[in-house]
């Protein structure tokens, strides 16, 4: 079921530690495929714009979640920041404004 949620992913692991950290934002994005509570829009800014990228498990899991409906968007900035533009696998190009109008376009903006 789409929801009207703006989910904006911020880095490429969920906590401090990076080892656990990389599985449980995996399991987080097979969590939101499986219950299909899918948000409206993804989009990834800092070091987030490396799960649309370099990460070939987190891109197939993203393609299938883009494929149920949400739209998919890498910071443009963060790409260049880390030399990702040409290495973009799904979703677009976005920018910071994006961001900013979602405040009052969608009823819940979630950061992680």
């Amino acid at each position: 079921m789409e929801q009207n949620v703006f989910l904006v992913i911020t880095t490429d692991v969920m906590g401090k530690d990076e080892d656990i950290g990389k599985i449980v934002m995996k399991n987080f994005f097979e969590t939101i495929k499986a219950t299909e509570e899918i948000p409206h829009t993804i989009f990834f800014i800092n070091a987030g714009v490396k799960l649309t990228t370099l990460n070939e498990e987190m891109i197939n899991i993203l393609k299938s979640i883009e494929a149920m409906g949400t739209e998919i968007y890498s910071c443009g900035t963060c790409l260049k920041h880390y030399n990702l533009e040409d290495k973009l696998k799904v979703g677009h190009r976005g920018a910071s404004t994006q961001v900013v109008e979602a405040f009052n376009e969608f009823q819940k903006v979630i950061w992680v």
